[in-house]
């Protein structure tokens, strides 16, 4: 599915020329969604049945609280859309994690080249399969969650927006968790990164409008 970018910037008001659309080929089973006020309620009517049918709404209070604490994060980072596994298939991908799509501009007086080789120095950013369009960064830690300690895997993908004259990338954040006890090296965890690597490699760019 194309997904154009919502609203006018700044840029467009003055003048200037749109952002691409863009697309990935998804995961089976995953859609894109937008952090609108109007997924929001989608998501928590739906939840809302489901802990109502099953007689916890001690359980909903704390999901509803969850849902727009997530989606109050994502408006503050400006992400233009997002993509988790959400239909109800036989082949669908039921990874513990999701996708989230922004624009990012480098900071002030700098360039997006500039920032782009600062996450190669610092952060081991590398080609995704080779091509130079994207870089990718992996990162792996612990963090703390309700209940307990999880292991959780990011990785994120930059590439500079198509007429921009390298002055804005799309990024892509991808991120999954997985018990502490489970090694990064696990192949499971080396199959769900690929999974999403080649999900990212599928990026297409679409004029404006289209």
């Amino acid at each position: 599915m194309t997904q154009e970018l919502p609203g006018r910037s700044l840029r467009e008001e003055l003048g200037g020329r749109a952002d691409p659309n863009f697309e990935i080929k998804l995961l089976p089973g995953w859609q894109r969604r937008s952090p609108d006020d109007e997924d929001l309620r989608t998501l928590e009517s739906a939840a809302k049945k489901k802990f109502m049918s099953a007689h916890r709404p001690d359980l909903y209070a704390g999901v509803k609280s969850m849902l727009e604490k997530s989606h109050e994060i994502m408006r503050q980072e400006k992400v233009v859309a997002y993509y988790v596994p959400s239909e109800d298939r036989a082949d669908t991908l039921w990874i513990p994690g999701s996708i989230s799509a922004t624009i990012r501009q480098p900071p002030p007086g700098r360039t997006l080249d500039e920032m782009i080789r600062e996450l190669i120095i610092s952060q081991g950013a590398t080609p995704l399969f080779g091509d130079k369009r994207f870089v990718r960064v992996e990162n792996d830690q612990r963090v703390q969650v309700q209940g307990g300690t999880v292991a959780q895997t990011s990785l994120m993908y930059v590439t500079p927006v198509p007429g921009s004259k390298r002055r804005r990338a799309l990024q892509f954040t991808a991120s999954f968790a997985r018990p502490v006890e489970v090694d990064a090296e696990d192949e499971k965890v080396i199959a769900m990164k690929t999974a999403f690597d080649v999900c990212i490699s599928t990026l297409r760019w679409y004029p404006p409008g289209q």
